[in-house]
């Protein structure tokens, strides 16, 4: 439908609903380098609409990687290559990278989230690199992070049991329990043998942990006096590993790809020297990540109600008199979704501006972005099968990545327990 179709339209409540969505996620007047931001969204949005839309998307993931190399390369690589330089965002700038806050990097989840590009940027830039940052040896920082800042390398983390939520601390007390193994089946132990250590057993749903050039493994060491969780680099570059056996495995959303990665007797380094705060630096790493997680689902919602507004405008169109009561009755739905969609962009917003950020606003912002997401994908859906345009505008993906990300980092439920028993909100019931 061309603008001169769609002007009659113009005054509709879809129209009016659409409209504000174009509003970033941290505001201009009051962000730092505003102008540079919006360059970077303005640029990375072209990018995205031209090599990420649903028939790129699809064959990106069925590739070996699960992501289109070049427009990896192309958006993180080093700006001395022509590229975007996006990986080294946060990276600080003796490494190669631009040193700037989570508000740039907030920024580049948004619009890959909007476009749900599937790249190793979630498992790199945000689960990784800060944990390098902060634990890594000078020798391992200068060696590792130059080339996560040009995109050269790529990485992923492995926690053993399914519990990367809780390892991060988003729905629990990392320090309570022990969810890196402590010897039971289904954990990771590491044993100090040669001067070096040794890695056995198994970790499921690691993020892009298939291809990945580096792995960086929690795992349990130590006895009983001295049981701690500690991390470890295993450095793969493509190459086989003896002992390490990664098997690519089916995941709900096609766009997040993740392996299953066995270690049998495979050899490892220790990152940082102990003693160090290793839980602390997840936790830390886990309230940086749900902002970023929560800027990902709020642009994804943002565009999965663009997409049904889109469609209901278009319906209305095609009608040459009058429009049906359930077209009706999905406008008051959309502007509903409009309010819940606005209400996480808000908290989000606020997260990303918070300095450190708070242990409890992370948390409780994806809480509301995946809620928003997840009724924004059920709607289109709703929108678009019924009449039979789904397959070609992949309403069906917007819910894969909600239903993924709350059983990988959730439930809402306890992203929000978590929130209030960090601020005592509901004293010990929370607990």
């Amino acid at each position: 439908m061309d603008a001169a179709e769609r002007a009659p339209l113009a005054a509709t409540g879809t129209e009016r609903i659409a409209a504000p969505l174009t509003a970033p996620l941290v505001d201009p007047p009051t962000a730092p380098f505003a102008e540079e931001q919006e360059e970077i969204r303005r640029t990375l949005r072209e990018l995205l609409a031209a090599r990420a839309g649903p028939r790129e998307n699809r064959a990106a993931v069925a590739g070996p990687q699960g992501y289109d190399p070049e427009l990896w390369a192309r958006m993180f690589g080093t700006r001395m290559s022509g590229a975007l330089g996006l990986a080294g965002l946060t990276l600080p700038e003796e490494y190669g990278g631009a040193g700037r806050g989570p508000a740039e990097l907030a920024l580049v989840c948004e619009e890959t989230g909007r476009a749900l590009a599937p790249s190793p940027l979630l498992a790199t830039s945000v689960l990784t690199a800060p944990l390098l940052t902060a634990l890594g040896t000078p020798a391992q920082r200068a060696a590792l992070l130059p080339r996560l800042a040009d995109a050269t390398l790529t990485c992923a983390l492995a926690v053993p049991g399914g519990s990367l939520a809780l390892a991060l601390g988003l729905t629990g007390d990392n320090t309570a329990g022990d969810w890196s193994g402590g010897g039971r089946a289904g954990g990771v132990q590491a044993r100090a043998a040669d001067g070096g250590w040794r890695l056995y057993g198994e970790a499921a749903h690691v993020v892009d942990g298939h291809s990945a050039g580096l792995l960086l493994v929690a795992a349990h060491t130590g006895g009983f006096a001295r049981s701690r969780t500690l991390l470890f680099l295993v450095r793969t570059d493509g190459a086989d590993v003896p002992g390490l056996v990664r098997t690519r495995t089916p995941a709900l959303d096609r766009t997040r790809p993740r392996a299953t990665v066995q270690f049998r007797d495979t050899r490892a380094e220790l990152l940082g020297e102990e003693p160090a705060d290793v839980l602390g630096a997840l936790a830390a790493t886990g309230r940086t990540a749900a902002v970023m997680l929560a800027a990902e689902a709020v642009g994804a919602a943002r565009e999965a109600l663009d997409r049904a507004a889109e469609r209901i405008v278009d319906r209305a169109a095609d009608r040459a008199v009058g429009r049906a009561v359930s077209s009706c009755a999905a406008e008051q739905r959309l502007a509903d979704l409009h309010v819940q969609v606005e209400a996480a962009r808000s908290l989000t917003s606020c997260a990303v501006r918070e300095p450190g950020p708070g242990p409890e606003s992370g948390p409780l912002a994806l809480a509301h972005a995946l809620e928003a997401l997840r009724a924004t994908a059920e709607e289109s859906l709703r929108i678009h099968g019924g009449d039979g345009s789904a397959a070609e505008h992949d309403p069906l993906l917007f819910f894969e990545r909600a239903t993924s990300d709350e059983l990988l980092f959730g439930p809402v439920r306890r992203l929000r327990a978590r929130a209030a028993e960090r601020t005592g909100l509901f004293g010990e019931v929370a607990a």
